[in-house]
């Protein structure tokens, strides 16, 4: 390290060891000869190279330069591709400040105000900075002008006069028609100022960062949902959406497959809205505002929290609409029918004054107006049926009639077909979604009972098998859905030709709960607890499957035909338990192989698979059973000793030979003629001996 302390102010030795440089050394930054003489121009020329703008002269020598500005930052958290930027410079310019106008149709005029204000104030603090030097700061401070509360602003409205329209004309030599004297009308009801709600800057700035944090973890869990859109200010999402109780709907609303929700730039402050897509009823708005008074009473709960809410209350909320749309109607009909029964109060007195000429004791008994017949129009409330109640129906007898909802429930039921998986008492800790991305399966064979594997079955995909004893054919198809904290359900398997069994180590995707980010694939089987890191957020999570159920609930697709040779009776060999077979089970092909198989694919023995395709004209196919060659006794297969004697059905046991050949790799058991008996014994190892 070098020492200044014995050194005077500003002296200068070999090593250039001074304080402060000497006031004769600092000169300014060199500036170009033509920002000297024209800065104007130099700045234009230097907008014109890094743009490439559209340039055009105003009468006054204003200079307006059209280009778009692309933001730098690559976490840039608005959806805005490029800012339209219309630069004004003065011919006075730079005695006068140039002038940004945001031209974004896109962004609301508040926010533009916000930029072009921010653009005004980086003009007064950096005066000398070049057109450029403002732009790049304009690209630094675009995130923060944004983000500012939005600017108010008016909207100007002209009204073209149109009284002298009204007005009737009068002709000359005409007297005006003597006017009518109008009842005089009701006092129209003005409607109470109700001032707008007002909100402190860090209410704003707590429900924006709010607003981030659950608009975040709702596209993380719809964005690969179909029917999922979203709008380019970010306001309005078309999300999915499965009603729980899809046949308790009216007709309208079950066919709804997807809702518009609204969240407002200031959520939770402003009130959450939904609207339901394709849907053509008269319940359906009011369902809409009870879902929105529900929202502003429960700010607390996140948007995923009010969409699980609206798919599985949804035929609750319809009931309550149709009945006060009911009440409703019935209050206007009484109203209606108040009139029609003084009329009937009339026409009785006419008939009891007639009728006390001569018939006294006889009197005109009205009839009532439910009491109409089957040809005559009813009402409204007396001919919808109830399908509410479905509970209160009798049983006591009666022909079921097909109505035109037939059509709709039996769709709705075709989405729950297969067999449904789902996990009982699954426990997520960390975690928001879970999906099931690679499952494993263990089937049954319809036709033999034989326990199958399938591995690999990916979601949407086909996979076809075959049983490995019988051979026959099946085929599996796995359709995923989200486990979360409302649904355990974890999809619905079609299968064909065999039955589910078991599930088999399968991958899962969590979706981690405090950043909605998917994690890498995990495998995990019942009973196992899987805990991990998240790769984004570092967050720990962990789930554990302790049972898994499976629910038929439509069968599966029949048998494909088979075209496998038929299998007849077993041959008898004439054998008998104790005795060894003929040459103890060898053949020509493998003399030390001591037992006979009996091959799957047509129930006949053979000593080997060689024998087989000598004596049939079929493929072979694997043999599950086998015949001791020493005791006689069939047995499922065994790999090396008879089940029943224990003797080896492979050869002598120790010798190092395996089945049928003669090679063997302990070198004590060579032949001294195998060259590798001595391989690499006078090499390295003899070295290492001595």
């Amino acid at each position: 390290m070098i020492s200044i302390g014995n050194l005077p102010e500003g002296a200068v030795d070999g090593r250039q060891a001074v304080i402060r440089a000497p006031p004769d050394h600092v000169v300014p930054k060199p500036v170009p000869e033509s920002q000297t003489h024209d800065p104007r121009r130099y700045q234009l020329n230097q907008m014109k190279r890094r743009f490439s703008p559209i340039q055009n002269t105003l009468q006054d020598g204003t200079t307006n330069l059209l280009f778009q500005l692309k933001p730098s930052d690559p976490d840039f958290p608005f959806e805005l591709d490029y800012l339209q930027c219309e630069l004004q410079v003065p011919a006075s310019y730079p005695e006068k400040p140039p002038i940004l106008r945001v031209k974004n149709k896109e962004i609301p005029r508040g926010f533009a105000l916000n930029i072009e204000k921010g653009w005004d104030r980086l003009v007064q603090e950096n005066r000398g900075s070049t057109l450029l030097s403002l732009t790049n700061a304009l690209d630094k401070n675009l995130e923060g002008f944004l983000s500012e509360r939005k600017a108010e602003t008016i909207t100007l409205l002209s009204f073209k006069d149109t009284r002298h329209l009204d007005s009737s004309a009068t002709a000359l030599g005409v007297a005006p028609a003597p006017a009518v004297q109008a009842s005089p009308k009701p006092p129209a009801l003005r409607r109470a100022y109700v001032p707008e709600e007002s909100f402190t800057n860090e209410q704003i700035t707590a429900a924006r960062a709010r607003r981030a944090q659950e608009v975040r973890q709702l596209e993380a869990r719809m964005s690969r949902l179909p029917h999922y859109r979203k709008s380019a200010d970010g306001v309005v999402y078309s999300l999915p959406l499965e009603p729980r109780r899809r046949t308790e709907l009216p007709v309208e609303l079950q066919r709804i497959q997807s809702v518009q929700l609204i969240i407002p730039l200031l959520y939770p402050l402003q009130p959450l809205k939904v609207l339901l897509d394709n849907v053509e009823s008269k319940d359906a708005e009011a369902v809409e505002e009870m879902f929105a008074e529900r929202a502003a009473q429960y700010k607390h709960l996140n948007l995923t929290s009010h969409l699980n809410y609206l798919a599985q209350n949804i035929h609750t909320m319809a009931k309550q609409a149709h009945a006060a749309r009911q009440q409703s109607e019935m209050a206007s009909n009484s109203a209606n029918r108040t009139p029609n029964a003084i009329n009937t109060v009339q026409q009785t007195t006419s008939h009891r004054t007639a009728g006390e000429d001569g018939k006294s004791h006889i009197h005109v008994i009205p009839r009532p107006p439910e009491w109409g017949f089957g040809n005559e129009p009813r009402d409204s409330d007396d001919s919808e049926d109830d399908y509410w109640d479905s509970e209160d129906e009798s049983d006591e007898g009666g022909a079921a009639v097909s109505t035109a909802n037939e059509g709709v429930s039996r769709i709705a039921q075709q989405a729950e077909r297969g067999t449904a998986m789902s996990f009982p008492s699954i426990e997520l800790h960390g975690i928001e979604l879970l999906q099931v991305s690679i499952l494993g399966l263990s089937v049954k064979c319809v036709r033999c009972r034989t326990l199958n594997d399938i591995t690999g079955l990916k979601p949407g995909m086909e996979k076809t098998s075959s049983c490995k004893k019988c051979a026959t054919a099946f085929t599996s198809k796995f359709r995923p859905e989200l486990v979360h904290q409302n649904s355990v359900r974890a999809g619905f398997i079609d299968v064909g030709g065999c039955t589910v069994a078991d599930m088999l180590p399968s991958t899962f995707t969590p979706t981690c709960s405090r950043c909605s980010t998917p994690s890498q694939g995990l495998v995990s089987v019942r009973g196992e607890t899987i805990t991990n890191v998240c790769r984004e957020c570092h967050a720990k999570f962990t789930f554990k499957l302790p049972e898994i159920k499976f629910l038929a609930m439509t069968p599966g697709a029949p048998l494909a035909p088979t075209t496998a040779p038929r299998r007849g009776r077993q041959e008898k060999l004439g054998l008998h338990a104790g005795e060894p077979l003929p040459e103890r089970g060898t053949c020509a092909h493998y003399r030390r192989s001591y037992r006979w198989f009996r091959f799957s694919c047509c129930g006949k023995v053979h000593a080997c698979d060689r024998c087989h395709d000598a004596a049939e004209d079929h493929p072979q196919e694997w043999a599950t059973r086998m015949i001791c060659g020493w005791c006689s006794r069939e047995q499922n297969y065994a790999v090396e000793a008879c089940a029943f004697c224990g003797r080896s059905v492979i050869g002598k046991k120790g010798r190092g030979f395996w089945e049928g050949g003669k090679g063997t790799r302990d070198k004590t058991k060579m032949s001294r003629k195998d060259k590798r008996k001595f391989h690499r014994v006078g090499g390295s190892e003899g070295r290492k001996k001595d």
